[in-house]
């Protein structure tokens, strides 16, 4: 069996990690390198002490343009902050047979070549694509919420959200608001209305529902936990609670990590996994649609390697059968 060779460019990160972890692991994927400027000689395993044991992967500190020039590399994913991306391929040249999913927000707008890499609403651009832009986590869970809506031209009213994230979605820089004397025992507001995901929400729901003029109103919250995503989306629906479930359902019929809960649903459920769990309620004519998701899965690493499966010909949940935090 032909393994897929890898590269990982800011492998230091949290994303990059969870890259490691799940890339490890997966039947036809193989790490050829993982790049970090600042861990460079040193085992992987040192930064993401987890791994210990299950990788003698160092991160590499060679010459890049070296690295891409390697005629076995089939793949690379970029790790490293937003509009690092940009700057990376203007100074690199990437050989066209490379394919390149990006998770950096700085091509989904699908600008230069790229496409928005979200499963449930392009998988066939997907799979002709060669450079994919993986999408925001807060996107994914609200996209993921609203989708169905937007499909059957059924959002006409503003949108509203309110969403909590775990810290890990903050990166793995140290600043005021993740330091853990400040984020234990403590929740909080950032980014209400502007939060830059709003534009990739945006544009995937008038994917489906082009005459989409309608706020969506989004209230982040900064959460007292590691990983994980919980968004709580309510518009008005005129049908019943069995016509929303069933519209849900059919929509992700086809889709293996998105589901519609009759039960209700916790965090738990998702952490570690690539799933989004969805549970729809009817309060008033209101439809409230939780959505919930593991940020560096899901949200990030998960769905990247969900999308090189697609590029790859891969069955889409390959190397992303993953445990569940719940017990």
């Amino acid at each position: 069996m032909t393994k897929i060779n890898i590269g990982i460019i800011g492998a230091a990160g949290y994303t990059g990690g969870e890259l490691i972890r799940i890339l490890i692991n997966h039947p036809q994927a193989e790490i050829v390198f993982a790049h970090s400027k600042s861990q460079a000689g040193k085992p992987v395993y040192a930064t993401h002490t987890d791994l210990l044991g299950d990788t003698d992967l160092t991160f590499s500190g060679d010459d890049i343009q070296v690295l891409l020039n390697d005629e076995s590399l089939n793949a690379i994913f970029l790790c490293s902050g937003h509009g690092e991306s940009s700057k990376f391929l203007s100074e690199y040249i990437v050989p066209e047979t490379v394919k390149i999913i990006d998770l950096s927000t700085d091509f989904r707008d699908e600008s230069n070549g790229f496409v928005y890499g979200l499963p449930e609403l392009q998988k066939e651009k997907i799979r002709e694509a060669s450079k994919i832009a993986n999408p925001g986590c807060f996107a994914t869970s609200i996209e993921l919420a609203l989708l169905p809506l937007a499909s059957a031209g059924l959002i006409k009213n503003d949108v509203h959200v309110s969403a909590v994230t775990g810290s890990t979605g903050a990166g793995q820089s140290l600043n005021a608001t993740s330091h853990f004397a400040w984020r234990n025992n403590n929740v909080s507001i950032y980014k209400a209305f502007t939060h830059q995901h709003l534009t990739e929400i945006k544009m995937s729901v008038r994917k489906l529902q082009s005459e989409f003029d309608k706020a969506i109103n989004f209230i982040p919250y900064r959460g007292d936990f590691t990983r994980g995503i919980m968004a709580n989306v309510y518009t008005p629906f005129s049908g019943s609670l069995e016509e929303a479930k069933t519209l849900y359902k059919n929509f992700y019929e086809s889709h293996p990590f998105t589901h519609v809960s009759d039960a209700p649903i916790d965090l738990k459920q998702v952490v570690n996994t690539n799933k989004c769990l969805i549970q729809l309620e009817l309060h008033d004519g209101q439809l409230l649609i939780s959505s919930i998701i593991d940020n560096l899965t899901k949200g990030a690493s998960g769905q990247a390697v969900q999308n090189m499966n697609l590029l790859f010909g891969l069955p889409e949940d390959s190397g992303l059968r993953l445990k569940a935090a719940a017990f």
